[in-house]
């Protein structure tokens, strides 16, 4: 089969297109036929070896760690999907025509493949991030960085549950995030003024999800560390909550967002998609930090 794959750590150019064995599913796993694949920060991370103390590669490795498709095999164990079936979850490594999912969810019908693909990683994310932190309906989130795939999520499913958000991201997003339900305000200095002017009542929790390394000023508003939580597995011990403890049982909250969706509580942006050959662009882009929603492939 085709997949992306790198050799050695490097820029968006040591992506390249390989012909590789098939992959099959073991116990508790599925194989698909990948329809789509999102682009995430971690998948340039890796490639570009920022992340290699984090994420340990043996090289060549692949990239990817979403997609949607659909089920060609079903290992052993596996109950509630058979072949022919649509799913959207995770595995590793994805942007090829076949990947093994350990953990997924059936695609609502009227979700679009694409749309599928770009899913899991910011909607599983923003759940947990809402369930741990313990945010109510009523209460106000700030979000900073509220315009990418785990930011829009976020504000979206916090507006679902009653929640008021104010999303900061760059002058370009403000619009968008107004769209989604946002107070928005630009990360530029006076921020935290203009943030306390939006919440007059104060902010009752505060979320960074692009590692903005703002976490004075997030404790200032919050009032406490606690309050505060991040996606950077690095930020662990500053005493705020992290993303990085993994959810013992992903498909509960990949089911979830399939509700979330079905019940117009989520949906995800596409901003553009990409062949397997221009997985490398798709890296480009996606560290410009300019993107709206997400990035795909399209293995086909």
């Amino acid at each position: 089969m085709k997949a992306v794959q790198f050799k050695e750590y490097g820029g968006p150019e040591v992506l390249e297109v390989v012909d590789v064995e098939e992959p099959h599913a073991e116990p508790g796993q599925v194989r698909i036929a990948v329809r789509a694949a999102g682009v995430n920060p971690p998948d340039w991370k890796i490639r570009s070896g920022v992340r290699r103390d984090f994420f340990p590669r043996t090289l060549p490795a692949g990239v990817g760690f979403e997609a949607a498709g659909v089920v060609d095999e079903v290992g052993e164990g596996v109950t509630g999907v058979s072949v022919g079936d649509s799913v959207f979850g995770f595995g590793e490594p994805t942007h090829a025509e076949f990947a093994i999912l350990h953990s997924w969810a059936k695609k609502p019908d009227k979700m679009p493949f694409e749309e599928a693909g770009a899913i899991a990683v910011g909607g599983e994310t923003a759940f947990r991030i809402l369930e741990r932190m313990g945010v109510a309906r009523g209460e106000t989130l700030l979000v900073c960085g509220a315009a990418g795939g785990v930011g829009s999520a976020v504000v979206q499913l916090a507006r679902w549950r009653g929640i008021k958000v104010i999303g900061t991201d760059s002058p370009a997003k403000q619009d968008y995030l107004r769209s989604l339900g946002a107070d928005a305000t630009t990360y530029e200095a006076g921020w935290v003024d203009r943030v306390k002017a939006l919440a007059p009542n104060g902010v009752d929790a505060a979320m960074d999800v692009v590692g903005a390394n703002a976490f004075a000023e997030l404790i200032e508003l919050t009032g406490d560390p606690s309050k505060v939580g991040s996606i950077m597995l690095s930020d662990a011990d500053k005493g705020i909550i992290t993303t990085y403890e993994r959810e013992e049982n992903p498909a509960r909250l990949l089911a979830e967002v399939a509700r979330a969706f079905k019940e117009g509580g989520l949906r995800m942006r596409v901003e553009r998609t990409f062949s397997l050959a221009e997985t490398g662009e798709a890296h480009r882009i996606s560290a410009e930090g300019t993107t709206l929603g997400k990035l795909v492939v399209i293995p086909s």
